[in-house]
């Protein structure tokens, strides 16, 4: 305890103790009276008014111990103690005490009890503790200085990081699926520029995705957020580490950082941004988990949690106050105004990000893909020639033509013009499709079972035939030997 913390303790315990003794030396009231008054013993006011009569107001206040552990032991006893407390795994103070009975005994040392024990122990400090028993790791993580960085401007520092939202939702057939998200992050104004919503492991398809729409503009003018990024921030996921990822940002002129290995404190940000989308927007929307259990049942779709998301991102988190900055993030991504650097057209930003590339050949009605048939006049004078496809799976009712790797035109499936169609609904309409053709399997193979004759049944898959009865083998007309038997005889005495 220090000095300033013993006078004030001091002076709180001398006045009260003033105040009884007062009434008896200054208002004649005897010290009896006085103390029972005061819920105190008389023999506690006589000792009071003897100590104040020796030594003044001083006298009164409660004379200091020496410090428990410090002065009233050994100091290799306290350093025993502390060494024992430092083991891994972490003896209990109980153990600590049973252990010392028998060093005690041949130091000739006195014995500490289990409380001296118990405040020794105390007085280690945590972060030396938590060294000894969890590790450098865990040091680290509660105890080393962190350095808050923030961007000098926008679009100087990107962060991109994916996380397993604590939601299920229904996938292409129905069942409960719990889906991932990917956002890019803008350090400076804390602005999210783009997002990406799956299913399924994180990839580097995904990524590319997300940060093509925080690159190039958006049709929604509330959503300003676009351009290059000087730096991009991000973890050693196998999907940040890519080639494909490498090669692009080298084209774009993009600066890949990597944080530490098992260093989440360089992701705070996002990791801020992933729990902030978890506990107030997935909180009210059905399918939302609470320890790893749904609140209520699924009812959303991928493209639903998609809109949901979208709307969250721009119409609340990017307009509102962010409480470590102080204004809007959108209105401290503009700030004074500034030209954002941006690739020349979307092509080229498609043909560095969008990774998903198929070898087709054109045929006289188009080029096919997906069960969608595409066409454009330009490809007239490939019929027959290989080429390159590259789509976004968001979009397939419209693809991307490359022939020897120059860009030939667009395409666009005629039956969907004017429609967003995207990878999963074709998939998932290829499924229902599938579902219908064996439900009318089903329902006609139980007719052919209802209709067909008693002798005729099915057999194998579907199939039906008629079963005719076996063929009697044929007799012949010669007489058939039978075998010689061995014969037995009785012999007798």
């Amino acid at each position: 305890m220090t000095d300033d913390r013993k006078s004030e303790s001091g002076s709180a315990e001398v006045a009260p103790r003033m105040a009884v003794l007062r009434r008896h030396l200054h208002d004649a009231v005897p010290l009896d009276q006085a103390a029972t008054d005061a819920g105190i013993s008389l023999r506690t006011a006589r000792r009071w008014l003897a100590r104040y009569r020796a030594d003044g107001p001083a006298g009164l206040a409660r004379p200091t111990r020496p410090e428990a552990g410090k002065r009233t032991f050994p100091k290799e006893l306290v350093e025993l103690i502390e060494g024992m407390a430092l083991l891994k795994p972490p003896p209990s103070i109980v153990t600590i005490h049973r252990r010392l009975a028998a060093i005690v005994g041949e130091r000739q040392w006195r014995m500490p009890s289990y409380g001296s024990v118990r405040d020794i122990v105390r007085r280690i400090d945590p972060a030396m503790l938590t060294l000894a028993h969890e590790g450098a790791a865990a040091f680290r993580d509660k105890f080393e200085l962190v350095h808050r960085h923030r961007a000098e401007h926008p679009n100087a520092i990107w962060q991109a990081d994916h996380t397993q939202l604590d939601i299920l939702i229904l996938d292409a057939g129905g069942r409960p699926v719990r889906p991932w998200l990917t956002t890019v992050l803008d350090d400076h104004s804390r602005v999210i520029a783009g997002y990406m919503v799956f299913l399924g492991a994180p990839s580097a398809l995904n990524t590319s995705l997300a940060l093509r729409q925080a690159i190039w503009r958006k049709a929604d003018p509330t959503w300003p957020v676009c351009g290059i990024p000087d730096v991009l921030y991000v973890d050693h996921g196998s999907d940040f580490t890519s080639l494909h990822l490498e090669q692009a940002a080298a084209d774009l002129r993009i600066r890949l950082i990597y944080s530490a290995v098992a260093r989440p404190q360089g992701r705070g940000k996002i990791e801020r941004l992933f729990r902030t989308i978890n506990t107030e927007l997935l909180a009210e929307l059905p399918g939302n988990l609470r320890n790893g259990k749904p609140v209520s049942p699924p009812r959303l779709t991928l493209p639903e949690l998609d809109a949901a998301i979208g709307t969250y991102i721009v119409a609340t988190y990017n307009v509102r106050p962010h409480r470590a900055i102080g204004v809007p993030p959108v209105d401290a991504w503009r700030g004074d105004g500034w030209l954002s650097r941006m690739p020349e057209t979307l092509e080229e930003l498609d043909a560095l990000l969008v990774m998903v590339a198929k070898p087709r050949i054109v045929h006289r009605d188009g080029i096919r893909f997906e069960g969608l048939r595409y066409f454009n006049p330009t490809l007239a004078a490939y019929v027959g020639e290989p080429v390159t496809i590259r789509y976004d799976p968001r979009d397939v009712g419209e693809v991307r033509i490359f022939h020897r790797n120059v860009f030939l035109c667009r395409a666009v499936s005629p039956d969907h013009a004017g429609l967003s169609i995207t990878l999963k609904d074709v998939q998932a309409a290829r499924i229902a499709y599938r579902r219908r053709l064996r439900s009318e399997i089903g329902e006609r193979k139980a007719r052919v079972a209802d209709y067909l004759p008693a002798i005729l049944r099915p057999l194998g898959s579907g199939s039906v035939r008629a079963s005719t009865p076996k063929p009697t083998p044929a007799t012949s007309p010669e007489v058939t030997r039978s075998k010689p038997r061995l014969r037995t005889y009785y012999e007798g005495e």
